[in-house]
């Protein structure tokens, strides 16, 4: 590579333990807001109020749904409308990230992202709308919070299937980042550690829910993996579960775990420097592919699109749904029977393969 483009973003992260509130009251203050609208979603209401307690708060909207339907967009920008807010607070997942970056996308307000899962959002400019069972995602620095606070302990009390498809999810930024569209080695450096922590630390909080240092560890994985995906932008992975989570309001992180096994085992074959580093992420040696289905056994997250609600009768249009967002860039030419064959497979959740070359691109051909 001759030619390296690579777009940071500026963006204030801290990151602790049992700190939350009093980071929070801190990072308030020097943003100098004094009409916080908080973002959080009924079950997490109450953790929300007591991060918020040293905070001026003027509301709370508590309207969150996954994968942002505008109808919530628009809900969220008049409630900061009405309480004349100068600052979103997202305390939760990347739902409520979502919701806080749709207000963000109109109003301009800067937002404050407190994460209570592991789905990087809080560490990008992408935002994403669903209307009409179609999700249409961007890129706008005007939604890319202000300031990320971090608290390991905030991620006890998380199921421990969460904890595990959240994690996947995290995964799944740093793996997409080697074939995005703007892949560069900025991004897959981030990427490559990103994986080795997540990989590191997902099956210790399988063993134990409370372990704080796991719980940690993950954390900077996921902004590692969030950060390389906002640099590398969005590849195949994402394409497909942003289509299908839109389309078919499927559980977001649990799309994800079960997608990117399938992915990587299209794309693999035809990437072999995401090979490489996907092996040295993971200390693979000359079995990368195998090692993540290891690191999947070890996990044992859901396995299959059907039992997050997906049909069968469904495969056909969700076929040519994904094969419209395709990216061009991808390393290999996917053809329509490649990605039927993917997404069957993934709805009856078999075994995830390393597919055959078929129509590798030409400027990748071997030498």
């Amino acid at each position: 590579m001759t030619r390296v483009v690579y777009e940071s973003w500026g963006q204030r992260v801290v990151f602790g333990s049992g700190t939350a509130r009093q980071d929070v009251a801190a990072e308030v203050t020097g943003l100098g807001a004094s009409r916080v609208l908080v973002i959080a979603a009924e079950g997490e209401r109450a953790l929300a109020e007591d991060i918020c307690k040293d905070v001026p708060v003027m509301a709370t909207f508590g309207a969150v749904r996954p994968h942002v339907p505008t109808e919530v967009a628009q809900a969220v920008r008049a409630a900061a409308h009405e309480h004349a807010a100068d600052l979103l607070l997202s305390v939760g997942g990347g739902s409520t990230t979502g919701t806080a970056k749709a207000a963000a996308l109109t109003t301009g307000l800067p937002i404050l992202a407190v994460p209570t899962t592991y789905a990087g959002s809080e560490a990008t400019p992408v935002w994403g709308l669903t209307e009409d069972g179609h999700k249409r995602t961007g890129v706008d620095p005007k939604v890319l919070p202000r300031v990320v606070v971090y608290d390991a302990t905030l991620m006890l009390s998380l199921p421990t299937r969460l904890s595990v498809t959240s994690g996947l999810n995290a995964l799944a930024h740093c793996v997409d980042a080697w074939w995005a569209p703007r892949h560069n080695p900025i991004s897959s450096a981030l990427a490559v550690e990103g994986v080795r922590s997540l990989a590191s630390a997902l099956p210790r909080i399988v063993t134990d829910g409370q372990d704080v240092a796991a719980r940690r560890e993950i954390l900077f994985g996921t902004y590692l993996g969030a950060v390389a995906f906002a640099g590398a932008g969005s590849g195949l992975h994402h394409k497909v579960c942003h289509v299908l989570g839109g389309a078919y309001d499927l559980e977001h992180a649990a799309l994800h775990s079960v997608i990117l096994p399938h992915v990587v085992g299209l794309n693999l074959p035809a990437a072999p420097d995401a090979a490489r580093l996907l092996g040295s992420a993971l200390d693979a040696g000359a079995d990368p592919f195998g090692a993540l289905i290891a690191l999947y056994t070890r996990l044992e997250p859901p396995r299959s699109l059907s039992e997050l609600g997906l049909a069968e009768g469904d495969l056909d249009r969700a076929c040519d749904l994904v094969m419209a967002q395709v990216p061009d860039t991808n390393p290999r030419r996917v053809t329509r029977d490649e990605m039927r064959e993917l997404l069957g497979r993934a709805c009856r959740g078999d075994t995830p393969v390393p597919v055959p070359l078929t129509a590798l691109r030409t400027e990748e051909q071997p030498r």
